[in-house]
């Protein structure tokens, strides 16, 4: 037992444990922040580089595919060789990451820095929650899930907010820069903060041939969804990027139910309560990062606020999580689970489909009213179905189990953008009106998104320049509203099954002898990594 560990008795660890859940939120709001800044950044690097609408959506979806292509594996590894050891060095991979994203010369080398910065992340994420699991006792557990869930919804929520005002006062790559000092402090915290913690289970084995068929079929499922609408449901390409994306995820599954040591054992999803949850948090979160990618270009490009003011407009939402999420326990003790995840998913659904009214989201006040109501209302679904999935575990798995919920998360984030942003584009590119008279190039470029419409109108003659805008501006208002009620019509769906499917049990107590059995133990390993 090394100096360091042995300081870390369960007494100081139980004294410290608000200290640890700080850290640990500072670590999860810094890759909740990049998973939502770049939203307000898309113009900026339209104007910066010239990004197309596809290379747009790679710049959200290359983060969010590495980070939850990889979750499930960092959450088995951290559960082997301690969560504490993986917070640290994934801070520091984001940091050094970020510093390089800041200086990228070429929307394509943007790209794969965002996916180096998605490595780091997966790093990180699972061994917040699975710390934070391991650290707190049952009675407490559901109040510190709250806040993390609250900091985590306020960090996705917060990022365009600091991206308005980061891009109002620097360069584009200042979004990304932003993260090295933040990242110093969270490594900092982690060190001095965080206890060392690992699974009781050292000789489970790792899973690498599950691990590589999961990144396999869900980078070629999530390929063909961004580029079906720019190529194609012919294009050799999309169908072979499908079709692969679909055997390698029967393989993966496959694979696991005959493996002895399963990187995600399936048998977790025959508890309901777990795999309601899953699925809930899923849609949840498709659907906020498909309608932030649509409202915050909106914002910026049809009704021309400058960054700081579109990532302003999207603060109310941060208000309603960080409000809402803390209290959300108590709901849960007085009506049940099951309630309070169908009564959030109802109340962001009619958000959404205000969303798609324009005279009420191009409204300083009702835009307001709808943008804090929708923070509620993902509050109310994400933190209980949180719970659920932590709660159905043995906390020996808590690595593996916090993987599930934060993939279930990032793949629904890469889902929707993808999904949505290629129903838009599609939509979008059908409801151009009329081009004839326009310049051929200045017409392929408002066919490409309407940014590049905005570009291309600023070198034509004034008649021309208005015909060109008032059609990309009609086209994409009718696209987003597309995109917006097919959101909504999704949350409606989600809120029947979870009422049918999702038990409102109470968590799993830690006095129950089964969970003792499975009670994770705190490693005294030493901390020479970092």
């Amino acid at each position: 037992m090394t100096m360091k560990s042995a300081r870390w008795t369960p007494e100081r660890i139980h004294r410290h444990r608000w200290w640890t859940l700080a850290a640990i939120c500072l670590a999860v709001t810094i890759t909740s922040i990049d998973n939502t800044i770049m939203n307000v950044g898309l113009p900026s690097i339209v104007r910066g580089l010239g990004a197309s609408q596809a290379q747009l959506q790679w710049l959200l979806d290359s983060y969010t595919i590495v980070f939850a292509c990889l979750l499930l594996t960092m959450g088995a590894i951290g559960d082997k060789w301690g969560r504490h050891h993986m917070l640290r060095i994934g801070l520091v991979l984001f940091g050094i990451f970020s510093a390089i994203a800041s200086f990228a010369d070429s929307t394509n080398a943007l790209i794969i820095c965002r996916g180096l910065m998605g490595l780091g992340a997966a790093f990180i994420f699972p061994a917040t929650l699975a710390i934070l699991a391991v650290t707190f006792e049952a009675d407490e557990r559901p109040k510190a899930i709250g806040i993390w869930a609250g900091v985590a919804g306020v960090g996705v929520a917060a990022g365009p907010l600091l991206g308005g005002f980061l891009l109002t006062h620097f360069w584009w790559g200042s979004i990304f820069l932003i993260n090295v000092p933040l990242c110093v402090i969270a490594v900092v915290m982690a060190w001095f903060l965080v206890p060392p913690s690992k699974s009781s289970d050292i000789g489970r084995k790792l899973d690498p041939v599950g691990a590589l068929l999961s990144i396999v079929a869900l980078l070629a499922l999530l390929y063909g969804i961004i580029e079906l609408p720019a190529m194609g449901i012919t294009d050799p390409a999309v169908i072979a990027a499908l079709v692969s994306g679909v055997l390698f995820l029967g393989l993966f599954a496959i694979w696991e139910t005959r493996s002895d040591h399963p990187m995600l054992d399936l048998e977790f999803f025959r508890n309901p309560r777990f795999s309601a949850a899953s699925l809930t948090i899923t849609l949840n979160y498709f659907v906020m990062f498909g309608s932030t990618f649509l409202i915050v270009q909106y914002f910026q490009f049809i009704l021309g606020y400058s960054p700081f003011k579109a990532g302003l407009l999207t603060a109310p939402v941060a208000v309603g999580l960080m409000v809402t999420s803390p209290l959300v326990h108590r709901l849960v003790k007085r009506w049940g689970t099951t309630r309070v995840v169908v009564i959030g998913l109802l109340t962001s659904a009619g958000v959404l489909v205000c969303y798609g009214i324009e005279s009420i989201i191009s409204s300083d006040i009702g835009g307001l009213v709808v943008r804090t109501i929708f923070g509620v209302g993902l509050a109310l679904t994400a933190t209980p179905a949180t719970e659920s999935i932590m709660g159905s575990l043995p906390r020996n798995r808590a690595g593996v189990g916090s993987a599930v919920n934060d993939t279930t998360r990032q793949i629904g984030g890469a889902l929707g953008v993808a999904v949505v942003g290629s129903i838009f584009a599609w939509r979008y590119h059908a409801s151009l009106g009329d081009l004839t008279g326009v310049p051929t190039a200045a017409a392929d470029a408002a066919r490409n998104s309407v940014g590049r419409a905005i570009s291309a109108a600023a070198s034509l003659p004034p008649e021309i320049a208005t015909q060109l805008l008032d059609n990309a501006r009609q086209a994409y208002v009718s696209a987003m509203r597309v995109g917006m009620w097919l959101c909504a019509g999704l949350l409606v769906v989600t809120a029947g099954l979870a009422a049918k499917f999702l038990p409102s049990t109470a968590a799993l107590d830690d006095s129950d002898p089964q969970v003792r059995a499975d009670e994770i133990e705190f490693a005294s390993i030493d901390d020479g990594i970092l």
